[in-house]
């Protein structure tokens, strides 16, 4: 076996992009793989078989809801077994993809679990047979796995994981979601449009804990117009079988013990990271619960090692952190300048309905920070394209310093909020302040217009409000 000038552990958005790029700036690389597939949680059973299903459920809905728009639709029904053919197409073109780009690139793949085996080595283990690669740079992107609740057991029938959930044979009659999350608020958004009765169980105060609070509050006022029953403050004792499915036995925010049957029952309650196999005992790598500390290029304490994506501590859990973090390491092994990632510069999106695109600091934690904060808020009722969608839920929310009118956070809930949170990260990354977009010129109509008048209500001259 060659030495290569880079191995990666992993071939999620972490793994894959990382190798391309590094094979772009002219670094022999390998990537390995454990799974029989590239492209990892994300591509397999993560964020892309989970938006094939939001957009059928979006689909789905508009069709019930053509009369609205002059469209006489009759016998509406989810062809479930169809759905899922589809979101099964759709991963495997992209997984082919992955397989191509290598091809083209010129990036080596080899299957098996990989492990650090000491400086400049990874030993790869494959249906009993070992080989030790040797390379000049190591970089781990081993992914994370879901995490379950104490004394509950995923059995993939009916407690489920994400990954049980998307193999379901039919959508359930009722389910529970433990966890209100991402992950959590998505499925709940998902099932509620196919026709399932959903409770969703949120141990902290609110809904989307990480996002601004004025966010989670929109968003829960959505969910339970829309028939979701929600407990937010609502501490999971137990998950027991029952006939036909199971019961979960929890207390409110009164302490009042309660309990709710379902057909299935998701738990949603985080990631951890997949470090546990990965060789690092002997190492100098610092790990803090299970998570590896990292520089601003991503290395660990060991030479020629670094991490990225779910395992890395203090960044979070996204593809395209992930992915960002692979380019940022692989460069400065080629020896390019690049620049450091910043936290604040991560978006969130959040595909559940209405959808959720964030970037930037919360209104809370710019006030924590110092921040002498001016808000202002825009709500898409008083935009002309979401009128003629149909889609007027939900506000776009910018957090400013006052003095010089810094833009510190936009915060988006409504019609294709993941999509128009595009401006403000180019917004946020490039410095620009309020006065920059409010001479910044939005077409008009679109959704993406409603960012505009946000800007400039903070200084109190939104046009259209």
């Amino acid at each position: 076996m060659p030495k290569f000038d880079l191995a990666i552990i992993g071939s999620g958005p972490g793994g894959y992009v990382a190798a391309i790029r590094a094979a772009q700036w002219g670094l022999k690389t390998l990537v390995i793989e454990q799974d029989p597939f590239l492209g990892g949680t994300c591509l397999h059973i993560g964020c892309i078989p989970t938006k094939v299903l939001l957009h059928h459920a979006d689909v789905y809905e508009t069709c019930k809801k053509a009369g609205e728009f002059g469209v006489e639709v009759s016998g509406v029904q989810l062809n479930w077994p169809a759905i899922l053919a589809r979101k099964d197409r759709i991963v495997n073109k992209h997984a082919k993809g992955i397989e191509f780009l290598f091809r083209k690139n010129k990036v080596e793949a080899m299957r098996g679990w990989g492990r650090w085996a000491g400086p400049g080595k990874v030993s790869v283990e494959n249906e009993g047979k070992v080989t030790e690669i040797e390379a000049t740079n190591i970089m781990l992107a081993a992914g994370s796995e879901a995490r379950s609740l104490p004394g509950v057991a995923f059995d993939g029938k009916v407690v489920l994981d994400n990954r049980a959930v998307l193999a379901l044979s039919a959508v359930p009659k009722t389910l529970v979601v433990v966890g209100a999350g991402a992950v959590g608020v998505e499925f709940t958004s998902l099932f509620h449009s196919f026709g399932s009765e959903v409770t969703l169980l949120e141990a902290l105060p609110r809904l989307v804990p990480l996002e601004d609070e004025d966010i989670s509050a929109e968003l829960e006022k959505s969910f339970r117009r829309r028939g979701v029953q929600i407990f937010t403050k609502a501490a999971v004792e137990s998950v027991a079988p029952a006939d036909a499915g199971a019961t979960v036995v929890f207390r409110d925010q009164a302490g009042v013990q309660q309990s709710v049957a379902a057909e299935r029952v998701l738990v949603a309650v985080g990631r951890g990271p997949l470090t546990g196999g990965l060789g690092l005992e002997s190492s100098r790598v610092k790990i803090e619960r299970g998570y590896i500390r990292v520089g601003p290029y991503q290395e660990t304490d060991e030479p020629g090692l670094y991490a990225i994506g779910d395992i890395v501590a203090g960044m979070p859990q996204l593809a395209h952190a992930a992915s960002m973090e692979g380019i940022i390491a692989v460069g400065k092994m080629a020896g390019k300048s690049v620049p450091t990632l910043e936290r604040s510069r991560i978006p969130n999106a959040t595909y559940c309905e209405p959808q959720i695109g964030s970037i930037g600091l919360t209104e809370k934690q710019a006030r924590e920070a110092g921040h002498t904060v001016k808000t202002g808020k825009f709500p898409f009722m008083a935009n002309s394209k979401a009128s003629i969608i149909g889609r007027t839920e939900g506000f776009v929310k910018v957090v400013a310093e006052e003095k010089h009118g810094e833009v510190l956070g936009v915060h988006a809930i409504g019609p294709l909020a993941s999509e128009i949170i595009a401006e403000p990260v180019a917004a946020l990354q490039l410095e620009a302040t309020l006065d920059d977009m409010l001479f910044t010129v939005h077409a008009h109509p679109t959704l993406w217009e409603a960012m505009g008048d946000a800007f400039a209500s903070v200084r109190g001259l939104a046009i259209n409000a």
